[in-house]
């Protein structure tokens, strides 16, 4: 069989990478974003508010856009969602508020409520304006598990309800997925540090890095310590593909790949394939298609066992993989890698089909796609070993920390949210968990005041 293994760095210009990688969702200036706010019929009991899991008042912040209150509408923007700049750059608004907007027909098109979001809190982030202040300190002390999204928004309400909180955080770097599993091109600039810069100087919050659940902390000594623990400590692990080669050189975890790609300080550093293969549907498989296709790669399949429809990465993403010249191969799931000692030399993938009930058939009819470089993106889950001694305590299921509508763990007085709760969902989505379970926190430690 050929050896096709051909993995190496520095196969662009210097030029190149940075045009590759560069902000593909160029900010709105004044004149564009004055423009678009005037399209919004700033709608009573609006239904873009209820597609919004952080509950934006979406035709409030357009309003004041319009008038020229830009710190108002930042503020209308992170009193409901501390992340709303990241989130501005990756929500899928088309299945979220904007394709609820009641200009969304097929004679127009709805009001670009991602653009004009982020054209309010770029000027914020851009004039240092700092919109809160810390209520009255309540003495109390709670304990935040993971610097991500849904942790920061949970210490964030926390401080400004008077508690002071401390995270701890297993990496070197706070941000969890926004810092090091997002597309480098949609958060350019360090973005997701300058955010997390702007949450911390609000006051009361402490972030300890290096400090790993089951490692440097345990639940038992965070309870004891603390008034209140909240865990939102993500999914560290992808799915395996589970079939024969999995082991070959070249086989790569996609999130792993991505995380390295958004610390490394030079592009060019980058070792990628010349003709990658990507195996997943989601928002991850995508981003490493695009991204490896953009670090180089001559030929960079994405398959994927189901059909457009089915696919967890938005039709939108989609079409940004194709545009990427990326080839999307649909109805097919990974059969056996084949390689030699020095790396993957192609995968063999069986065609599938939906069976009368709608469960998902292999057709015996297979193909092969050469390759020196397979990425797993098919899924994330949690390793109970990075939760310590908490599996002891707490109720776990499918991979999940069970909570109530509250966020509350099968233990009182520890919290949970975000990826670890909902097996891997949306930033937004993490950090309107940190939210609530904030308010829930303060309602338990002061009485329901």
């Amino acid at each position: 069989m050929e050896n096709n293994y051909d993995i190496k760095s520095h196969r662009l210009s210097a030029d190149k990478y940075a045009k590759g990688f560069c902000d593909k969702k160029p900010p709105l200036d004044l004149v564009t974003a004055t423009a678009e706010s005037s399209r919004c019929y700033f709608c009573y009991d609006a239904p873009c508010i209820q597609a919004c899991p952080t509950e934006i008042n979406i035709p409030s912040f357009i309003r004041k856009i319009s008038t020229g209150n830009l710190k108002g509408s930042a503020l209308d923007i992170l009193n409901q969602n501390i992340m709303g700049g990241t989130c501005a750059r990756v929500c899928p608004v088309e299945s979220l508020c904007e394709e609820a907007c009641v200009r969304n027909t097929s004679e127009d098109k709805p009001v670009t409520i991602g653009q004009l979001q982020r054209y309010a809190t770029d000027w914020l982030f851009e004039n240092k304006v700092q919109l809160f202040k810390r209520a009255e300190l309540t003495g109390k002390k709670i304990a935040v598990v993971g610097a991500g999204p849904a942790g920061l928004s949970c210490a964030h309400r926390l401080s400004l309800l008077g508690h002071n909180v401390t995270i701890f955080e297993a990496r070197e770097k706070g941000g969890g997925l926004n810092e090091y599993g997002l597309a480098a091109y949609k958060v350019v600039d360090d973005f997701a540090q300058r955010e997390l810069k702007f949450i911390l100087e609000v006051g009361g919050i402490e972030i300890k890095y290096s400090h790993a659940l089951g490692k440097e902390i345990t639940l038992f000594d965070l309870r004891k310590n603390f008034n209140a623990v909240f865990i939102g400590t993500g999914l560290s692990d992808v799915n395996a593909l589970s079939i024969a080669g999995e082991d070959y050189p070249g086989v790569l975890d996609a999130v792993e790949y991505i995380a390295k790609l958004r610390q490394t300080k030079n592009l060019s550093d980058m070792e990628v394939g010349r003709r990658v293969v990507v195996v997943g549907g989601g928002n991850t498989a995508i981003d490493i298609a695009v991204q490896t296709k953009l670090l180089g790669a001559e030929d960079v399949t994405l398959v994927y066992r189901r059909g457009p429809k089915e696919m967890g990465a938005t039709l939108k993403e989609q079409i940004l993989a194709q545009k990427s010249n990326v080839l999307i191969k649909y109805w097919a799931k990974p059969h056996k890698i084949h390689g030699t000692q020095s790396g993957v030399t192609e995968i063999e993938f069986e065609k599938t089909r939906l069976g009368s009930k709608g469960e998902l058939l292999g057709t015996g009819d297979y193909f092969s796609l050469k390759c020196d470089m397979v990425f797993k993106a098919i899924g994330q889950i949690m390793n109970l070993k990075d939760l310590g001694d908490a599996p002891e305590f707490l109720e776990i299921t499918k991979g999940r920390i069970i909570v109530d509508e509250n966020k509350m763990t099968s233990l009182a007085g520890v919290y949970a949210g975000g990826d670890c709760i909902n097996g891997g969902k949306l930033t937004v989505t993490s950090v309107q968990d940190g939210k609530v379970a904030a308010h829930s926190i303060h309602k338990m430690l002061t009485g329901g005041r």
